[in-house]
C-alpha cells in the first residue's frame, strides 16, 4: 500500500472530474455541486471559475477552449475558461442532473446522468458528437461515473456506482455505441463504492472508492494490483498529470458530512508520484 499526500488546501465541497490539461500544463477539476471549475497550475494554488448550478465534466476541445457539462446540458468555454456561445440543452427534467463522463478516441464526449435522489435506472449516458448533436448512448443506469477506453479504442470501461463493478463493453468506434456488457472488476468485497477512474499506459484502471478511503488499481486482466490510501473517506476521482503523466492527482468530497463533522482534509486534492504513466486523454472534437 502507498499513501497519497495532500497538495492543496480544502478547495471543493464535492471535488470531482480531475483532468490533466496537457496544453495548459495544469490540473482542472470541478466543484460539482457548487457549479465551479477549479484550476491548479504549477504551484497547485486553486483558482476558481464560478458558473453556478452544476459543473459536472470539463474537457479540452480540439478546436481550442473547453466543453463543460452542466446540470442538464453542455456549454462551451474559451481558453481562459470563460463561457462563450449558447448552452446545448439535452433534457428538461429537473430531477435529473449530469454527473461524470469521458471522451472517446474519436473525440466524442459521453456524459452520464443520475437522479438527484439516486433512484435506480433513471440515469442515461449521452453522447455529444463533434457536430454537437446529442444522442443517448447508454440508458437505464443509476449513478453514472468513471468512463475510459482501451488503447485500441475497441473496449470501454464504465462504472455505474451502485453495481460495485467496473464493467467492460465492446465499443463500436464507427457509431459510438456500447455492446456486450460484462464484468471487468468486482469491488463488492471492499470498502466503499467505485466512483471516477483513470487508465494508465499498461491498461491498468485506477478507481476512486467513494466511502472507501482509497484509490484501487486493477491490471489489464481486472486483477487488483495496488491500493493508494487517503486520510479522508470520500474519494471521488483520480487523474494522471504532470509533464510525464506519472503524478496521480486525486479529488475528494465533504458532501454529506456537515461542516462541524467533516474530516479536516475532505475537499482537498491529493497526489502520488507513481511508477506508472497515464494514458493520454482525448480531446472533444467539436
Amino acid at each position: 500500500m502507498t499513501r497519497a499526500t495532500q497538495v492543496t488546501e480544502v478547495c471543493t465541497f464535492h471535488g470531482e472530474g480531475a483532468f490533466w490539461d496537457e496544453a495548459g500544463q495544469r490540473v482542472l477539476l470541478v466543484d460539482m455541486l457548487a457549479g465551479a471549475v477549479v484550476e491548479l497550475g504549477s504551484d497547485l494554488r486553486p483558482e476558481r471559475h464560478e458558473y453556478g448550478g452544476i459543473a459536472a465534466v470539463v474537457r479540452r476541445r480540439a478546436r481550442g477552449g473547453f466543453v463543460l457539462a452542466v446540470e442538464r446540458g453542455f456549454r462551451f468555454l474559451d481558453d481562459d475558461l470563460r463561457p462563450t456561445g449558447e448552452e446545448i440543452a439535452v433534457f428538461d427534467d429537473p430531477t435529473i442532473r449530469m454527473n461524470e463522463g469521458g471522451v472517446d478516441p474519436q473525440g466524442r464526449l459521453h456524459v452520464g446522468t443520475m437522479a438527484y435522489d439516486a433512484a435506480e435506472g433513471r440515469g442515461t449516458v449521452y453522447r455529444l458528437d463533434a457536430d454537437r448533436t446529442v444522442t443517448p448512448s447508454l440508458p437505464g443506469v443509476t449513478i453514472s461515473n468513471g468512463l475510459q477506453w482501451s488503447a485500441d479504442g475497441g473496449t470501454a470501461f464504465y462504472v455505474d456506482t451502485p453495481t460495485d463493478h467496473v464493467w467492460r463493453f465492446r465499443y463500436d468506434q464507427e457509431d459510438g455505441t456500447f455492446h456486450d456488457r460484462e464484468p471487468f472488476a468486482d469491488l463488492s468485497g471492499v470498502d466503499g463504492h467505485p466512483d471516477g477512474m483513470t487508465i494508465d499506459e499498461e491498461g491498468g484502471l485506477w478507481v476512486a472508492m467513494y466511502g472507501g478511503w482509497a484509490v484501487r488499481r486493477f491490471d489489464a486482466d481486472g486483477m487488483p494490483s495496488e491500493v493508494v490510501e487517503l486520510p479522508t473517506r470520500d474519494v471521488t476521482c483520480p487523474a494522471f498529470g504532470g509533464p510525464d503523466r506519472s503524478t496521480l492527482y486525486i479529488t475528494t468530497s465533504r458532501e454529506g458530512w456537515g461542516d462541524e463533522h467533516a474530516e479536516p482534509e475532505a475537499g482537498a486534492v491529493f497526489a502520488l508520484e507513481t511508477s506508472a504513466r497515464g494514458a493520454a486523454q482525448h480531446r472533444y472534437a467539436g
